[in-house]
């Protein structure tokens, strides 16, 4: 059986590129902190960009520094891997069809900014002509679900059983499962096949770890929620979606300062910066912090704005309703990202930014979705009883 590469679906979808350029407060500040030239990594990389300079349309060692990039772009907590990644597929990145390897990188990355459909129409050829990808196969099953086709990402994980380790599968059925009203069915089975799992990939555990915090939390297990939140951070402390993840589950429980420190070198990820500047308004003592990277961010969301990039609407709406104190335009920005995305984070933000704006009627979509879903979150649920307490 041929190993999936499951690393990079879990690599590009949780990178998100950085708008704009950083500008240094002053020369004395230290901005970046290169890979030493002996880093064994690093070597490797210049070799195979050497090597593809020299041979552009070599389709094998191409797509071998593509994956390379991807998942480097997590572990490093680097979205221009991404950029990398792309370039090193150049010759192929605009054909109609091209080949298999490509076509199957080319959906990660595509997926990872939002471009769900293109994104889809690529799987879709990939599976067509082999079945039996298993990286496919997860890669569409987390589409459909980030876009709340349940019964389709069902179905996309269930083909994966008979190609991958049982980890693998357990965990892309426990997360539509967490979705649709089964949050403790699916993760007691999802625990338990972790615990068993002992030998499987780090990233892999890594993402159980994440389903599995994510869904405590979203029951208000807080203590059995940061126990796995630490476990995974044990296993990769710079994973970028961990990281914020875990700075949400504190900011929720009033610890600022533990976020601050977490995410204190993290500026170049634009969702990273938006928990810090949330965990220095919560801390209060740092006015001149915070109005730095409000300052940031409102470049940052105004560059991708004059771009045309909507990736970012669910931290731009969280970042107009708590750090700019405007829910009229976050409910706007929220209306546009449920369009596109179907998440727990994304009801959350939703639903909040109808409570600020004291505009139930607009919540109306979410509150559907949440009763055809049977969705299960406290904090959901805490928001639409303020929200009925209103009509």
């Amino acid at each position: 059986m041929k190993k999936p590469i499951f690393a990079l679906l879990l690599s590009a979808a949780a990178v998100a590129a950085q708008a704009t350029p950083y500008l240094p407060a002053s020369g004395q500040q230290v901005i970046e902190t290169l890979p030493r030239r002996g880093d064994p990594v690093q070597q490797e990389l210049r070799r195979m960009r050497s090597e593809l300079n020299a041979r552009p349309n070599d389709m094998v060692l191409a797509t071998s520094l593509a994956t390379r990039y991807i998942g480097l772009a997590r572990s490093e907590t680097d979205p221009r891997y991404l950029g990398y990644a792309q370039a090193a597929l150049a010759p192929w990145w605009w054909l109609s069809s091209p080949p298999a390897p490509v076509r199957l990188l080319r959906a990660t990355l595509l997926q990872s900014t939002h471009q769900f459909k293109p994104a889809m129409d690529d799987l879709k050829a990939v599976l067509a002509a082999d079945p039996s990808n298993a990286q496919a196969w997860l890669t569409q099953a987390t589409v459909q679900t980030v876009q709340g086709d349940y019964a389709g990402a069902t179905a996309s994980c269930a083909h994966l059983s008979a190609m991958s380790i049982e980890l693998v599968t357990i965990s892309c059925i426990a997360n539509v499962g967490a979705a649709t009203g089964r949050s403790v069915k699916s993760e007691q089975l999802l625990d338990l096949t972790l615990e068993r799992s002992s030998n499987a990939p780090a990233e892999l555990q890594v993402w159980a770890l994440t389903l599995l915090a994510e869904m405590a939390q979203r029951r208000g297990a807080a203590d059995i929620a940061e126990a796995r939140y630490k476990r995974a951070l044990a296993l990769s402390p710079r994973d970028s979606y961990l990281l914020g993840a875990y700075a949400d589950f504190l900011l929720e429980q009033g610890r600022a300062n533990e976020v601050a420190a977490l995410l204190k070198d993290q500026a170049r990820i634009d969702a990273l910066l938006l928990r810090r500047a949330l965990a220095l308004q919560q801390q209060g003592n740092a006015r001149v912090a915070l109005a730095a990277d409000v300052k940031e961010l409102t470049a940052r969301f105004d560059a991708a704005a004059q771009r045309g990039d909507t990736v970012h609407q669910r931290e731009q709406a969280r970042f107009e309703l708590m750090l700019r104190h405007d829910p009229a335009t976050a409910l706007t920005l929220a209306r546009k990202n449920w369009a596109v995305q179907k998440e727990a984070a994304d009801i959350r933000i939703f639903l909040e930014s109808a409570v600020q704006a004291r505009d139930a009627n607009a919540a109306r979509p979410v509150l559907d979705w949440v009763a055809l879903n049977h969705t299960e979150d406290v904090a959901a649920t805490r928001l639409i009883r303020q929200l009925q307490a209103r009509t």
